[in-house]
C-alpha cells in the first residue's frame, strides 16, 4: 500500500516557487499555500485538510530564529479524521529564512485510507520523527505516492517505560481520562465539539510519548484510529481527541469546560480534583501500576480476557499473576472479576490467582474480603480450602484487633464465618471491645452489620451483653444512652442485672414529692434488676447512681438507705461515699423547730450512723466534719454537755476545709441554742471572747429569725434576758463590739419600743433581780433622745480592751 501526499508551507513565495492549486494563498495567510500535491488527491479534500496544515509558533518564538532556535520549536505531528473516512498524518516544523526573510513553516502529511494504517501495520504514532519526514517540498511539484514511513524508533518498550516512571504522578488522571475518553458511546465527530484530553508539556516529544503510552494501552483497533497533535496554541478548537500545548496556551482547569479534561504535567505535582467530581478510576489505578511496574505487554493480555478492554478486574488478574501489586482496590476488582470467569483463566492460572490472594497484604480492605469470600463460593473445594487456609491469619489478627472503630472486626468476623475460620477464642476480647465502642459511640450499635453478626453469633451476643452490663456497672449514663436509641434486646436467660436497670431508667424521685420519694425510685430500680443487693452489692451502686444523677439523696432519705441495706452492702458498693455526701453536702439551712430552735436532726443522725458504721473508710477531715455534725445534733437536742462553743471551734479546725453547709448547720444550731435562756452557764461569755467573725455572725443572724423576734415582742423576760446579754463585755474585741451594737439598736430597740408601760417595767423588775445597775443601764439605753455616757458605752462606743 502507497500514500498520498501533500506538501505545505507558509514561506514567502519564491521566484520559481510553484504555485498550490488553491492559488498563491492559503488561510494562514499571504504566502501559505500547497506546494507539491500527488496526483489524484480530490480538491474537496485539499479545501478540507489545508486548515490542518498550519503552524503557528509559540507567542514568544524569535521572529528570525537561528540554528540552534529552530530545533527547539515544538513539532506538531497530528493525526486527524477527515469527513469521508480518510485520516490526515501530518508533521509541521518551522524552518529556516528564506532569502533572509522571515522564518517560515513546512508541513508534510499523507493520507491513510479509513480502512488500512501505515504500511507495514505500524500505528500512526509509530511515524513520529520518521525518517522519511520532509522539510522542504520536493521538485517539481508532484510528489509520487509514498511506500512506507518506517519508525523512529524513539517510542520503543523501553522509552515508554521509562517516561511512565518520570510521570507517575500523573498516569492514573491521564488513564482514567483516556478511559472515559475512549467510552463515549455517541459522542459527536471529530471537528465537532468532542471531548478532548490536554496534556502540557514543554517538549513536544514528550506529548508524543503520552500518546505512544495511551496507544500501547487501547486494542490495536481503537489505538489505530485515535487522533493527536503533538502542538497547537489553540487547544480548545483542536479537532483531535488528544492535544499538546506548551505552559503558555495552557486552559485553566477549571471545570467550566467539560471538553477538555487538561493535564498540566509541567507543574510540581498533579492539579488536585475535588473527590465528588473525579470518583475512583480503579482500571485507571492498575494501569498505572502496569506501567510502573514495567509490564505493558498485560494490557494486550487482560484485553482477550472477558470482561472488555476497560475491565479492571481482568487487568489486576493479569496483574497478580504477573507478581505485580495492583492495590488493594484491583485485588478486590481482581476476586470479583475472577468469581464469574473462573473457567476464563483455566486450573494453573486460576491456583496461581488463589495463591496470589493468599499472600498477606497489610493494606487488605474489608472490602477485598468480601470480595475474596465472593470468591470462596465459587472455587472448587480443594482452592476455596487453600484460599481459606491462607487467609486465615490475616482474618484472626484483623477481629482480634483493639483499633479505634468496631466496622472492620465485625465484617472480618463474618468472612471468617463464610471460609470456615475459627475465631471462637476471639469473641470475649471482640465483645469488650465491641461494648466500649457501642457505649462511646451509641449510633454505632443499629449498624446492619453489627446487627447481623449478633444474630448469627449467639456466642458473641452473649459475651457482648455480658461486656456492656459489666461496663454498664461503671457508666450507668453511657449505657442509659446507648439502650435509649439501639434496638439491642435483653432477651435471653442472662441477669443483665445492671442493664435492665439502664433500659428502665429515668429512675427519677417524682417531681415536687419531696424526702422519700428517691427511696421509691431506688426500690423499683432494684426490683427491675431482678438482683438483691446483698447477693451483688453493685447493683446498689447502679441504683444510686441512676436515681440520684451523680447527685446525693436527702439526709433522711440515706438514713433509712443505709438501715434498709446495712452497712456491708454499701461498703462492697461503695456508695458509702454517697450516703457521706448526703451528710456534708446537704441544703445548708435545714428547717427549724420553732419552738426549741433545734435544726432538723436528719444530718445529725445520719452522721451518727456514719461514724458508727463506717469507722475504718473515714479519712480525718471526713470525720471531724461527721463530728461536728454530731455534735451540733446532740446541742440540738439539749443532750451535749458544755463546753459547747469551744468544743465546735476545735473540731471546725480538725475538719478544715469544711463544706459550707456543715458550718452553716453547725453554727446555726449552736447559735439558736445560745439565744436561748438555758444556755449554759458561761457559753455566752465562750461565744464573746472567741472573736471568730463567723460564728458572731451566724450569732447575729439567728438573732435576727422571726421566732426570735416575735418572742422579743411577747416575752419581756426574753426581752431582759437578751439585753443583758447584748450589753455585756463591751469592748471585749470589735467583732463582738459590731455585732452586739448592731443587735441593740436593730433588733432589741424596736422590740422594746413597742412595748405597753406594763411591758416595760416588767422588763425593768427583771434586770433589778439580775442587780440594781442592770435596770439602771437599760433605762439610761431606752430614754428617748439619751446619749449619755452610759448610753454611749451601751452602745459599743467604749474603748475596745
Amino acid at each position: 500500500m502507497s500514500l498520498a501526499q501533500l506538501h505545505y508551507t507558509s514561506a514567502p513565495q519564491g521566484p520559481d516557487g510553484p504555485d498550490g492549486p488553491d492559488g498563491p494563498d492559503g488561510p494562514d495567510g499571504p504566502g501559505s499555500r500547497f506546494t507539491a500535491v500527488t496526483p489524484g488527491i480530490p480538491r474537496s479534500l485539499l479545501r478540507e485538510a489545508e486548515p490542518l496544515l498550519g503552524y503557528e509558533p509559540p507567542h514568544d518564538a524569535p521572529e528570525h530564529p537561528g540554528p540552534a532556535e529552530l530545533a527547539a520549536f515544538p513539532q506538531a505531528f497530528s493525526h486527524t479524521l477527515l469527513s469521508d473516512g480518510t485520516r490526515l498524518l501530518a508533521r509541521a516544523v518551522r524552518t529556516g529564512a528564506n532569502g533572509g526573510g522571515p522564518a517560515g513553516s513546512h508541513t508534510h502529511a499523507v493520507l491513510l485510507p479509513g480502512d488500512a494504517g501505515l504500511p507495514g501495520g505500524g500505528l500512526p504514532i509509530s511515524a513520529w520523527n520518521s525518517s522519511r519526514w520532509a522539510s522542504a517540498a520536493p521538485a517539481g511539484g508532484s510528489p509520487a505516492q509514498l511506500e512506507a514511513l518506517p519508525p523512529s524508533g524513539l517510542l520503543g518498550r523501553e522509552a515508554l517505560v521509562g517516561f511512565a516512571a518520570s510521570r507517575g504522578p500523573w498516569l492514573p488522571g491521564f488513564l482514567a481520562s483516556l478511559r472515559e475518553l475512549t467510552e463515549e458511546a455517541s459522542g459527536p465527530r471529530d471537528g465537532e465539539r468532542a471531548a478532548r484530553i490536554v496534556l502540557v508539556e514543554r517538549d513536544s516529544a514528550d506529548v508524543a510519548l503520552w500518546i505512544a503510552l495511551a496507544c500501547a494501552v487501547l486494542p490495536r483497533d481503537r489505538a489505530d484510529l485515535l487522533t493527536f497533535t503533538t502542538y497547537t496554541r489553540r487547544p480548545r478548537d483542536a479537532r483531535q481527541r488528544i492535544v499538546g500545548v506548551l505552559p503558555g496556551d495552557a486552559p485553566e482547569p477549571d471545570g467550566r469546560d467539560h471538553h477538555c479534561r487538561v493535564h498540566d504535567c509541567t507543574s510540581p505535582v498533579p492539579v488536585p480534583v475535588p473527590a465528588e467530581q473525579t470518583p475512583t478510576d480503579i482500571w485507571a489505578g492498575i494501569a498505572s501500576r502496569v506501567w510502573l511496574g514495567r509490564a505493558p505487554e498485560l494490557f494486550t493480555e487482560a484485553a482477550a480476557l472477558p470482561g472488555g478492554v476497560f475491565s479492571p478486574g481482568a487487568l489486576a488478574v493479569v496483574a497478580l499473576l504477573a507478581d505485580l501489586a495492583p492495590g488493594p482496590d484491583g485485588r478486590t476488582a481482581a476476586a470479583d472479576w475472577a468469581q464469574t470467569h473462573a473457567r476464563a483463566l483455566g486450573d494453573a492460572r486460576l491456583s496461581r490467582l488463589v495463591e496470589a490472594f493468599q499472600t498477606g497484604a497489610e493494606d487488605r480492605t474489608t472490602a477485598e474480603f468480601a470480595a475474596l469470600t465472593r470468591l470462596f463460593t465459587a472455587l472448587p473445594d480443594h482452592l476455596g480450602q487453600r484460599l481459606a487456609a491462607g487467609l486465615a491469619p490475616e482474618l484472626r489478627a484483623g477481629v482480634a484487633d483493639s483499633g479505634p472503630g468496631i466496622a472492620r472486626p465485625v465484617e472480618l468476623l463474618r468472612v471468617a464465618d463464610v471460609l470456615g475460620v475459627d475465631c471462637a477464642d476471639l469473641l470475649p476480647g471482640l465483645a469488650h471491645r465491641l461494648a466500649r465502642s457501642l457505649l462511646a459511640a451509641p449510633e454505632a450499635a443499629d449498624a446492619p452489620d453489627l446487627l447481623a453478626v449478633l444474630e448469627e453469633h449467639f456466642e458473641l451476643r452473649t459475651a457482648l451483653l455480658s461486656a456492656l452490663d459489666a461496663l454498664a456497672a461503671e457508666d450507668p449514663p453511657a449505657a442509659v444512652r446507648l439502650l435509649g436509641r439501639t434496638s439491642l434486646a435483653l432477651t435471653g436467660v442472662q441477669a443483665l442485672p445492671h442493664l435492665r436497670m439502664c433500659a428502665g431508667a429515668p429512675w427519677t424521685p417524682a417531681a415536687g414529692g419531696g424526702d422519700g420519694n428517691g427511696l421509691a425510685a431506688l426500690h423499683a430500680a432494684l426490683r427491675a434488676c431482678g438482683v438483691s443487693p446483698f447477693t451483688d452489692p453493685l447493683v446498689l451502686r447502679t441504683a444510686v447512681r441512676l436515681v440520684w444523677d451523680g447527685g446525693a439523696p436527702a439526709p433522711g432519705e440515706a438514713r433509712r438507705l443505709l438501715s434498709e441495706t446495712g452497712s456491708d452492702a454499701h461498703r462492697a458498693a461503695g456508695t458509702w461515699r454517697t450516703l457521706v455526701r448526703a451528710a456534708l453536702d446537704g441544703p445548708a439551712e435545714a428547717p427549724a423547730d420553732t419552738a426549741t430552735g433545734v435544726d432538723d436532726a436528719d444530718a445529725a443522725a445520719l452522721a451518727h450512723d456514719l461514724l458508727r458504721c463506717f469507722p475504718d473508710e473515714l479519712e480525718p477531715r471526713v470525720r471531724g466534719a461527721l463530728l461536728l455534725l454530731e455534735f451540733a445534733g446532740e446541742i440540738g437536742a439539749g443532750r451535749a454537755g458544755p463546753p459547747w462553743t469551744e468544743r465546735v471551734l476545735a473540731l471546725r479546725a480538725e475538719a478544715e476545709p469544711v463544706e459550707p453547709a456543715v458550718l452553716a448547720r453547725v453554727f446555726g444550731t449552736l447559735t439558736r441554742r445560745l439565744l436561748s435562756e438555758e444556755r449554759p452557764e458561761g457559753e455566752l461569755y465562750a461565744l464573746i471572747h472567741c472573736g471568730e467573725p463567723e460564728l458572731l455572725t451566724a450569732y447575729a443572724t439567728a438573732a435576727q429569725e422571726e421566732r426570735v423576734r416575735d418572742r422579743l415582742r411577747t416575752a419581756p423576760g426574753y426581752a431582759a434576758d437578751c439585753f443583758i446579754a447584748w450589753s455585756s463585755l463591751p469592748g471585749a474585741n470589735r467583732a463582738w463590739d459590731r455585732t452586739r451594737t448592731s443587735l441593740l439598736d436593730k433588733v432589741l430597740r424596736p422590740a422594746v419600743r413597742a412595748f405597753s408601760d406594763e411591758d416595760t417595767a416588767s422588763v425593768e423588775r427583771g434586770l433589778e433581780r439580775a442587780g440594781l445597775h442592770r435596770a439602771e443601764e437599760f433605762r439610761a439605753w431606752n430614754r428617748p433622745g439619751a446619749l449619755s455616757r452610759l448610753s454611749r458605752r451601751l452602745g459599743g462606743l467604749g474603748r475596745p480592751r
